[in-house]
C-alpha cells in the first residue's frame, strides 16, 4: 500500500542515468581470475538513489532505457514495486541490459571488473533517446538528479543535456553525483571535459575524494565552492574518513559513523538519498544555519552507513524510522 501511494504522487525528485545489475564475486579478496562464482544485484548509481529516496518517503521518478529482455523486466518490476515512477523508462531491442562484475575486497570494498568482455556501449542505457524524455515528470519535481556515466555515449549525452534544458526550464535544481568509472567511457579522455560542462547548470555537487583530486585539484569543498562561483553546495566524501561540505558558504566536517561493513555497494547513493531528503525536509533558507548543515551531512551519513551493513545497493537501504531510530541511539552515546 505505501510503495503505491508513493508512485502515484507526482515526483519531487528525479533521478536519470543507468540501471543496471552488479554481479558481485562471491569470493572475498580474489583476483578476476580466481573468482569462481557471482551474485546478481540490481544497482546503477541513479536508480541505486530512486529506491533510496522512496523508501525514505520522497516520491520520485526514474528516466533511463532497459532491454527488452529477461533482466530488463526484472529490474522495471522492482522499481515499480519498490513505487518509484516508471513512466520516463524507454525500452529497446537493440542491446541488452548492462551487467557488471564487481570485485570484493576482504574488507568489502569493491572494484569494477569490466562487462564480461563486452564493450562498454553494447547496453540498453547507452541508447537513452533525448526526444523520449517526458516533459510532464520535470514540470512536476523539484530536483533532478544525474551522473557523468551516461555522458560517455552519444545518444544518452544528448538526454543528459536534453534533461538539463528541461530542468532550467521549469526551474528544478540540479543535483550532481560525479560517480566516475573509467571502465564505462569507450575513450577515457574525454571524460573530463565533458563533465566540465555540467558546472553551469549544477546547483548541488557531490565528490568522491579521488574525484575531487581528479577535477579540481584539491578535495576540501570550500575551495571547490569557490572555484565553480555558481554553485549552493559542494559535498566531499572519502569513506570512512569525514565528509567534507560548503553548503551556503558555510563550510564544516562530519565523520561518519563506525558501523560493522558488509558491503559497500551503493553506500554513496544511499549518501546522496539522505541528503536529497533533507533538503525537501528544509527550507531552504535555512541552508545558512551551520547547525541544521551539521544536521543534514549527519543523517547522509546514517543513511548512507547503514547500507553497509547489509549485501546489495538497493535492498540493504533503510527506511527513515531506522535511521531516525539509529541516529536517536547513536548521537546519544
Amino acid at each position: 500500500m505505501e510503495t503505491t501511494f508513493i508512485s502515484s504522487l507526482p515526483s519531487r525528485v528525479i533521478c536519470l542515468g543507468e540501471i543496471l545489475y552488479d554481479c558481485l564475486a562471491n569470493q572475498f579478496g580474489q583476483s578476476l581470475d580466481r573468482v569462481q562464482s557471482w551474485t546478481n544485484y540490481p544497482g546503477g548509481a541513479p536508480a541505486n538513489t530512486a529506491c533510496a529516496l522512496v523508501k525514505l518517503g520522497i516520491p520520485t521518478a526514474f528516466i533511463g532505457c532497459l532491454a527488452q529482455d529477461s533482466l530488463g523486466d526484472s529490474l522495471l518490476k522492482l522499481l515499480d514495486n519498490k513505487g518509484v515512477n516508471t513512466q520516463g523508462i524507454q525500452r529497446t531491442v537493440q542491446f541488452p541490459t548492462r551487467q557488471v562484475y564487481v570485485l570484493r575486497s576482504s574488507t568489502g570494498d569493491r572494484s569494477f571488473a569490466g562487462f564480461g568482455g563486452q564493450s562498454p556501449d553494447a547496453f540498453a542505457d547507452a541508447y537513452l533517446r533525448s526526444e523520449h524524455l517526458l516533459k510532464k515528470l520535470f514540470s512536476d519535481a523539484e530536483y533532478l538528479v544525474i551522473g557523468t556515466l551516461e555522458l560517455a555515449y552519444p545518444h544518452s549525452r544528448q538526454a543528459v543535456f536534453r534533461a538539463l534544458e528541461l530542468a532550467d526550464k521549469y526551474y528544478l535544481r540540479i543535483v550532481l553525483d560525479v560517480n566516475h568509472r573509467e571502465k564505462f567511457w569507450l575513450d577515457s579522455a574525454e571524460a573530463k571535459p565533458l563533465i566540465q560542462k555540467l558546472w553551469q547548470y549544477v546547483d548541488f555537487l557531490k565528490l568522491a575524494q579521488e574525484e575531487a583530486q581528479w577535477l579540481f585539484n584539491t578535495d576540501d569543498a570550500g575551495a571547490i565552492y569557490d572555484l565553480l562561483g555558481s554553485v549552493e553546495g559542494v559535498v566531499v566524501t572519502d569513506g570512512a574518513a569525514e565528509v567534507s561540505y560548503c553548503i551556503s558558504e558555510q563550510e564544516g566536517k562530519v565523520k561518519p559513523f563506525s558501523l560493522p561493513v558488509k558491503d559497500t555497494t551503493g553506500a554513496g547513493d544511499a549518501f546522496l538519498a539522505g541528503l536529497i531528503y533533507q533538503l525537501c525536509q528544509r527550507k531552504l533558507s535555512n541552508l545558512t544555519n551551520p547547525g541544521v548543515l551539521q544536521e543534514i551531512i549527519t543523517y547522509a551519513c546514517a543513511v548512507g552507513g547503514l547500507t553497509t551493513t547489509k549485501e546489495g545497493a538497493i535492498s540493504a537501504q533503510p527506511t527513515t524510522e531506522e535511521v531516525t531510530a539509529f541516529l536517536k541511539k547513536a548521537l546519544s552515546c
